[in-house]
């Protein structure tokens, strides 16, 4: 048996995510994890009513309210982007944060 060693990602593949400057509370962290789990399980829910070959009009249903779930949670990191990042990158100097922020408005409508 041939051993492979794990590929290297070619530095524009490798993941160049940043941390928030201020963390989030621990009960914003919580609440926003519930609302992640809850729509988890709306979307194992509509897995399984695809397995049982359950009626289009109670997946679509259900793929409506999964959709509002997730708008819903989009602005409540939006608000809080805004309220945190973007506020700390003005006063830093950063101008470049509100157009970012701007960018990140059009995707989430």
């Amino acid at each position: 048996m041939e051993r492979r060693e794990a590929a290297v990602k070619p530095e524009k593949e490798q993941c160049h995510c940043r941390e928030k400057h201020t963390p989030r509370s621990e009960e914003a962290q919580r609440q926003l994890q519930n609302r992640l789990n809850r729509m988890i399980g709306q979307l194992n829910g509509m897995k399984k009513m695809l397995d049982e070959n359950r009626y289009c009009g109670d997946i679509l249903i259900q793929i409506a309210a999964v959709e509002r779930a997730l708008q819903s949670f989009g602005y409540i990191i939006l608000k809080d982007h805004m309220e945190t990042c973007v506020v700390e990158g003005v006063k830093n100097g950063d101008l470049a944060v509100v157009d970012e922020a701007v960018e990140l408005m059009k995707k989430l409508k």
